[in-house]
């Protein structure tokens, strides 16, 4: 009988055929969004850059602020000139301004009785002072201070950590290549059209989420041959096919892949078969043909693989309890499609983790395991849950 592996066993198999991409490029910032970080980052110039105003009003010296105070001059955003005021006086001033020698304290317009903009020579009354000196001031390196860290190498560039960098000063931003992934279905029921392509489609999706550069070719029929021609002819980092990995007497990514390769059943549902193997040194991942296995093992095998060419940490597991009943296969993890509410997960579909179900993934938050000795899932039971979103 064949050795059912678990999870583990065979991510360990997939990992090991792939290695990390040590080399970098540098991009503009601007173009560096979902791109991984090939180092690590440290910020060029103290956040802020000087010490400014957090807000529009008057910068004033904060033991005056009892008295009236007579407008002197202002200091809008961009200024580099000082504004002078002696005792009694002060200067109005704009969000982003630079804090003018003489002043401590910001009093925002609002705590004042100024009407809009008062010429300078106006006399102002501060109607509610501030609670201590050095209010609404923004000191430069609040944020962070030149020389920081910023980001790790692996890091993803999102959104926010763009604007941190852009902020601090950086104009390009050193990233691994995008990993080559040619992604292909097998079968004559997808070549004819009697069942739709949807795994390449799901799958080039996953991976340009995940940072790598997808590329989806046409199916290839239940035909050895044509398959070892296609192979011979692909130009990829990674290989990522679908259908054909099973017992069935077409299965022919098993018969053509076999004697380069390792094709595996494992103790889940679904996505039970398995397989991977190299092919003119290209490695090369074969998952089940249905589209929820084969979604559910990108997300669980070929993913973690991208993740480790790119040198991106792997996507954390937690603790989370669950929120229904269910039943799961006895001896195998199943890999359930949730929705997380409130703490809580319970099936995307009321046809579960069923391997054809592909509609319960794109209702879910999340994926959640139940383990192999457990029947039947019942509410507070702890499961381990990976988000999706």
């Amino acid at each position: 009988m064949r050795k059912l592996l678990t999870m583990e066993e065979y991510l360990a198999e997939v990992l090991a055929l792939v290695s990390p991409d040590a080399r970098s490029q540098l991009v503009p910032l601007g173009e560096a969004y979902g791109r991984v970080l090939a180092a690590a980052l440290v910020s060029q110039a103290d956040i802020p850059r000087f010490d400014n105003s957090q807000m529009d009003g008057f910068a004033v010296r904060f033991a005056e602020v009892g008295r009236p105070l007579r407008v002197v001059g202002e200091v809008n955003a961009g200024d580099s000139a000082d504004v002078a005021a002696g005792p009694g006086e002060c200067a109005r001033i704009m969000t982003g301004a630079p804090i003018p020698a003489f002043a401590d304290t910001i009093v925002p317009i609002e705590d004042t009785d100024a009407t809009g903009w008062d010429d300078v020579g106006a006399q102002i009354t501060v109607r509610r002072a501030p609670e201590r000196q050095g209010a609404f001031v923004r000191h430069a390196g609040d944020d962070i201070h030149a020389g920081s860290p910023l980001a790790a190498a692996g890091d993803v560039l999102t959104p926010a950590l763009v604007a941190a960098l852009g902020a601090a000063g950086i104009g390009q931003v050193p990233v691994r290549p995008l990993p080559r992934v040619a992604v292909c279905s097998t079968g004559d029921e997808v070549v004819s059209g009697r069942v739709f392509d949807s795994n390449t489609c799901s799958i080039a999706a996953a991976l340009a989420r995940d940072g790598a550069e997808p590329t989806r070719h046409a199916p290839i029929p239940d035909d050895p041959e044509r398959l070892r021609v296609w192979l011979d002819a692909a130009d990829a980092d990674l290989i990522v096919l679908t259908g054909g990995v099973s017992m069935g007497a077409r299965d022919i990514v098993r018969d053509v892949l076999a004697p380069v390769g390792e094709f595996r059943h494992l103790r889940m549902q679904p996505g039970k078969p398995q397989g991977w193997a190299v092919w003119n040194s290209i490695p090369i991942l074969a998952l089940p043909g249905n589209p929820l296995s084969a979604l559910l093992s990108y997300e669980l095998f070929a993913g973690p693989a991208v993740f480790h060419i790119l040198g991106r940490r792997q996507r954390p597991w937690f603790d989370a309890a669950a929120g229904e009943t269910w039943d799961s296969p006895p001896g195998r993890r199943q890999i359930m499609p949730v929705v997380w509410e409130g703490g809580r997960v319970r099936p995307a579909h009321a046809l579960g983790s069923q391997s054809h179900v592909i509609t319960s993934l794109a209702a879910a938050d999340a994926i959640a395991m139940v383990p192999e000795d457990v029947t039947r899932v019942t509410p507070g039971l702890r499961l381990r849950v990976q988000l999706l979103r």
